[in-house]
């Protein structure tokens, strides 16, 4: 068995837990991952593993090779990507982590004329809402709200955030329309909690002025799902403040309406990003999806500083 395939077995076995994950994650057997354990420790005459019968445990010698190779095996990855790059021909498997709002309502609807303008790239879409290490988890590109501040990635804005406070027709219709941000005290509002941090969203309400500021109401309803909270505006069980790509489909088919004008937060990591890492040459796989998606967000009125909820009409204005 050559050193190589030694070194991708070890690293099988300490993601996995076990010779029994190793075997499954390699299309081997746990007897031959085993064996290559085996070889690998008396070739370096050190015990990367403590065996016993119901436990499979890295040694701190163990731990420290396996760091090791990992980078390795990363950066052979990279100049193995480096070096496709010179082939014009995107091809290969592109992996991709995306925000599971985002996911659903705006990557999904895209992938099948990605996938029919470049039938030699074949995806792998993994969909969640946690910030995973996306070098550590081998990730080609990741779409998130918000971006991670790691010198290994590259953080490309494909639009800001802007949120807009929406309700349905049939809840204005039963209880009234608010005229001030204190009327809200009046009226249900669905709050969303963050998983990650478990807070819960701020609200951000406008002045006289048109000006938003944040704003303390009692929470009505609470989801810590972005669709869950958009289909729950739209049900009629309150007021909610969602950022654009939730909002879009309940606006334009009317089963919401924006009481006031977009507000985007000034923060530098509100927006939406493709997150890649780092590379003299990007590989054309990662290229061709971040311009077919830039492409494809424009044509929806989507750019880098801007989006369609600056030109959505609210039901009260400011005189922007």
């Amino acid at each position: 068995m050559d050193k190589l395939r030694s070194l991708e077995i070890f690293l099988a076995t300490c993601d996995g837990g076990s010779f029994a994950a190793a075997a499954r994650l390699c299309n081997s057997d746990p007897s031959t991952v085993s064996k290559a354990i085996g070889r690998l420790e008396a070739q370096l005459g050190l015990t990367l593993f403590q065996r016993s019968t119901r436990q499979l445990r890295i040694t701190a010698a163990g731990q420290r090779y396996a760091d090791t190779v990992r980078k390795m095996v990363q950066d052979l990855s990279t100049c193995e990507d480096e070096l496709k790059h010179l082939n014009d021909s995107p091809c290969g498997t592109l992996r991709i982590n995306s925000a599971v709002c985002y996911g659903h309502l705006y990557l999904r609807p895209l992938l099948k004329a990605f996938c029919e303008q470049y039938p030699d790239i074949k995806l792998e879409l993994d969909i969640n809402d946690f910030h995973v290490d996306i070098i550590e988890n081998d990730i080609d590109i990741a779409l998130r709200t918000g971006y991670v501040k790691d010198s290994r990635l590259v953080a490309r804005c494909l639009s800001p955030m802007d949120f807009l406070t929406c309700v349905s027709p049939d809840y204005l219709e039963k209880y009234g329309t608010p005229t001030c941000p204190e009327d809200f005290h009046q009226h249900s509002w669905i709050g969303f909690r963050i998983k990650e941090t478990q807070q819960l969203q701020p609200i951000f309400l406008p002045d006289e002025m048109g000006e938003y500021m944040p704003y303390e109401l009692q929470r009505s309803h609470i989801t810590d799902d972005g669709e869950a909270m958009a289909y729950m505006c739209a049900d009629g069980l309150g007021f909610a403040q969602l950022p654009h790509f939730l909002a879009k489909k309940g606006l334009e088919s009317g089963e919401l309406v924006s009481l006031y004008p977009y507000f985007r937060p000034p923060q530098p990591d509100s927006g939406v990003f493709a997150i890649y890492p780092k590379r003299e040459y990007l590989p054309a796989k990662v290229r061709v999806f971040v311009d077919f998606l830039t492409r494809s967000l424009a044509d929806t009125g989507e750019g880098s500083t801007y989006t369609w909820a600056e030109k959505w009409k609210p039901m009260i204005g400011f005189g922007r």
